[in-house]
């Protein structure tokens, strides 16, 4: 193996959205971080199989409001 061009991994805490914490080895962030998940395979309706809205930034009242006189 060629030396100095492989990525560094660390071990990273991953907290899922019922705040369940289990760690594993990535190359993303330092060793010690935390990656808080929005979307996990516990509640995302592609593993559930439920439909839901996740509007966590009011883009739907966003649409509703500049589109409300087009539907008129």
């Amino acid at each position: 193996m060629k030396p100095n061009i492989h990525p560094v991994y660390n071990m990273i805490d991953v907290q899922m959205t019922d705040g369940s914490v289990y760690k594993t080895r990535t190359t993303w962030g330092a060793e010690g971080d935390k990656l808080q998940l929005v979307i996990d395979p516990k509640n995302h309706p592609a593993y559930t199989g439920e439909r839901r809205n996740i509007d966590t930034m009011g883009r739907i009242d966003k649409f509703k409001k500049k589109y409300a006189s087009a539907a008129k």
